[in-house]
């Protein structure tokens, strides 16, 4: 906040945290809506179009030099009708805009995103990313850049509507996209897509591409899916599995895992892992638990399962809403009461400064532990190497391997462990003692559906019922506060929700209910996703050409309706719904979500075949259609349920599902209704529309699963 500004402007009515942050800017900011466009069309002035959102580091340092500036903003305030968008509450806006600027441009965007245009079409005719207040990095000065822009819209207005044509044909030519007549589905892709991860491997430092290097986990999950299917086929793929277990651990011992609180932040600044955008966010957080919880069931690597365990652990103890129904009465700041959702992210920065929060000094540690403590700890996690981060600061990463060093020590395992896991501790403690970073408390739809996707099945995996707690409150809060009207709505933030929701909202609460399903089979929670699906099927395909559409038919009118097929830090809300309409299409035996997914992948297929590795989400449905999943009801009464459900999850087998059905289920749909249960356990195994014999014999059931599995 600026205090310098007395009166708020317009953003002081909005919910999103980013928004809030720059309400008592001098900038006279708007939110975009119809007032602030018409504004814009009536003073024939082009829009200063700023985008980014509250973790955002470079978003902080712009705002600090410019947008708090009285000067700066007397400037903005004259030339432009300038708006504020909170790219995580308008993926639309940021998608949109973040393509425009790569047109013009030729290079990739990010945030925060300045965009100027003009003020009949909102046609972006120039932008960038971060301007310095002053002239430095190449570039000018941001009120020298935001005059010429000005005078440059003033006089060569020919110009910039020839520009904007050109603009508008090509988001007409994505719009159009490929023809699924003539496409053959085959296994090329998954086999290139392979060659692709393999030529951007880091053999060195693990992971993908150089610095920055971020995650990837839909990469990392292809290379497991693969692994696995090799071993089916009877040629194992030990190079791919190689490259996930590397990568996998690479990225555990860096410093992008909280190595005290558990939770990654968004990607590492250089190649080694070492040294983190400090922003903590859900959606990263929700991929990378699923990723190593199935990683821990393909390899038996104990370290994956730790990681697991403490993602999930730092989740529900930093990042869900109280639930005042359930624990006594949770509040926000506000007074508001809240139930369960998880919030959106951590801030990089804390008391000004970037991950001030998380690194260390030598001494300061040497303070808080004992000796035997200190010295295992120190050349473990690097403090007795020179310092890694800003003003002599040391970020935690493992450097040296625990038994390597307590060997040298005189310290056997079982010592060595305790020493660590109490140092840990200490450290954790004095930490909480320190200003914490923001905290960006809105409750995302399609965040959440990444997130109770990675708790249930964490939990059914790891044998965790309070992950699967978590994940039922997560979903029990989207339906009841973020449903109405048989619609999704995308943000919520004390006590109001809004926003019409987008593919992402649907697809990943398909995709996430269907895992929790399997975790945990609750009465009404299918009927809640058919009601997902068939809205999904109304309002966002394309009924002509096939595939989903980002926003919904009745979505506000924007310069371009996106069809998304790539993944990019999030999976393709294409390729989630292409896998969850797979899913629930065998299971319930309804041909109509299988159709809506074989004309996804025809229709996108083109643009798979021309780079498969950016496109790992797509990459699952395309080998699901293939090679159908093997999808399993068990029904039945008392101990034996859950014991035969045990029995299904017990090998890493990424193409099974199983649904654990009391046969006391109320009103179950399709074929489901046909499946029953006697006293005993019954299972009905089908792989695509093929089902075997019902199965009442846990013997039979063992062979039954030996087809698809993959034992470590």
């Amino acid at each position: 906040m600026n205090p310098s500004r007395s009166r708020p402007n317009a953003l002081i009515h909005e919910t999103s945290p980013y928004l809030l942050q720059h309400a008592h800017n001098p900038v006279d900011w708007q939110p975009w809506n119809t007032a602030a466009l018409e504004r814009a069309r009536r003073e024939d002035k082009p829009i200063l179009l700023s985008i980014g959102y509250s973790a955002c580091h470079w978003c902080h340092v712009m705002a600090h030099e410019s947008f708090e500036d009285t000067t700066t903003a007397q400037v903005m305030n004259e030339l432009f009708v300038n708006i504020k968008v909170d790219r995580e509450e308008r993926p639309d806006l940021d998608r949109i805009y973040q393509t425009a600027h790569q047109m013009l441009a030729q290079r990739a965007g990010g945030w925060p995103l300045t965009m100027f245009l003009t003020p009949d079409d909102h046609t972006p005719f120039f932008g960038g990313t971060y301007f310095p207040k002053e002239p430095r990095y190449g570039m000018p000065a941001f009120t020298d850049l935001c005059r010429r822009v000005a005078a440059h819209f003033r006089e060569h207005r020919d110009d910039i509507t020839q520009q904007n044509a050109a603009v508008r044909e090509n988001f007409r030519r994505l719009s159009t996209g490929g023809s699924p007549a003539g496409v053959q589905i085959t296994d090329s892709v998954l086999t290139r897509a392979r060659e692709e991860i393999a030529g951007q491997f880091d053999s060195k430092h693990g992971g993908f591409g150089q610095a920055p290097k971020f995650p990837h986990p839909t990469t990392i999950e292809r290379l497991l899916r693969h692994w696995a299917d090799s071993v089916q086929r009877g040629q194992p793929d030990a190079e791919a599995l190689h490259m996930a277990r590397f990568s996998l651990h690479a990225m555990a011992a860096g410093g992008i895992n909280d190595q005290l609180g558990g939770g990654f932040c968004r990607y590492s600044v250089d190649e080694y892992w070492m040294i983190p955008h400090f922003e903590k966010m859900l959606y990263d957080n929700g991929q990378l638990l699923a990723l190593y919880a199935d990683a821990a069931l393909a390899t038996g690597d104990v370290l994956f399962r730790r990681i697991a365990i403490e993602t999930a652990e730092w989740v529900m103890r930093e990042m869900q809403s109280p639930d005042d129904s359930r624990d006594g009465g949770g509040r926000t700041a506000s007074g508001t009461a809240v139930e369960g959702g998880y919030y959106s992210a951590l801030d990089a920065d804390s008391e000004g400064g970037e991950g001030k929060f998380y690194v260390w000094a030598p001494d300061e540690v040497r303070a808080i532990l004992t000796a035997d403590e200190y010295n295992l700890f120190a050349p473990v996690y690097g403090l007795d190497r020179p310092p890694n981060f800003e003003n002599h600061a040391w970020n935690l990463h493992v450097f040296r391997a625990p038994q390597t060093m307590a060997e040298k020590l005189g310290f056997d395992a079982t010592q060595a462990a305790a020493l660590i896991a109490s140092a840990r501790a200490k450290l954790l403690a004095a930490r909480a003692a320190r200003a914490h970073p923001g905290r960006d408390d809105k409750v995302l739809t399609s965040w959440n559906g990444l997130m109770i996707k990675g708790m249930a099945r964490a939990g059914r995996l790891l044998g965790r019922a309070d992950f699967i707690d978590s994940a039922e409150r997560a979903f029990d809060f989207i339906h009841a506060r973020m449903w109405k009207d048989e619609r999704l709505l995308a943000s919520y933030k004390d006590g109001r929700a809004h926003l019409n929701a987008y593919l992402d909202d649907y697809a990943f609460l398909l995709d996430a209910g269907l895992e929790l399903l399997q975790a945990r089979w609750r009465d009404g929670d299918l009927a809640f996703l058919i009601e997902l699906a068939e809205t999904l099927l109304d309002r966002f395909e394309d009924k002509t050409g096939g595939g989903f559409f980002f926003t919904s038919d009745d979505h506000e009118q924007l310069t371009h309706r996106p069809k998304p097929a790539s993944d990019e830090a999030i999976p393709s809300g294409n390729g989630v719904a292409a896998q969850a309409l797979l899913r629930l299409g065998h299971l319930l035996g309804a041909a109509h979500y299988l159709d809506a997914a074989h004309n996804t992948l025809a229709v996108l297929y083109r643009e798979i075949e021309r780079y498969p590795s950016m496109h790992n989400a797509l990459l699952v449905a395309v080998e699901e259609t293939l090679q159908p999943n093997q999808t399993i009801v068990l029904r039945g009464n008392g101990e034996a349920l859950p014991a035969w459900q045990a029995r299904c999850t017990q090998h890493y087998a990424p193409r099974r599902l199983a649904f654990a059905i009391p046969n006391d289920a109320k009103e179950l749909p399709g074929i489901l209704a046909q499946r029953t249960g006697k006293e005993s356990v019954t299972a009905y195994v089908c792989t695509g529309h093929a089902c075997e014999a019902p199965i009442t014999e846990f013997a039979r059931l063992e062979v039954a699963l030996a087809a698809t599995e993959q034992p470590h």
